[in-house]
């Protein structure tokens, strides 16, 4: 049984993200899975909006689409 908190958020998920550190990791999960690799994180921390701590780890970026045609969807204007 799923329990809501509050109100709903009314949007739905159009893709799921996943990260993968290539140093000790090759993504082969990931990529079985369907995933698609669409690119790289800069290398900063989440908490880092100024670039002081530049030099984390550089992290491949992978996604899977949850519903058809997602990335017309994400491209649309959004709606008035």
């Amino acid at each position: 049984m799923i329990r809501r908190i509050g109100k709903p958020y009314r949007y739905r998920p159009l893709l799921l993200e996943t990260l993968v550190d290539p140093q000790p990791f090759r993504g082969t999960c990931y990529r079985a899975a369907n995933r698609t690799k669409v690119g790289q994180t800069a290398g900063r921390g989440r908490m880092d909006p100024r670039v002081r701590n530049h030099g984390q780890a550089i992290e491949e970026i992978h996604v899977y689409p949850l519903i058809r045609h997602a990335k017309e969807r994400l491209c649309d204007e959004p709606a008035r």
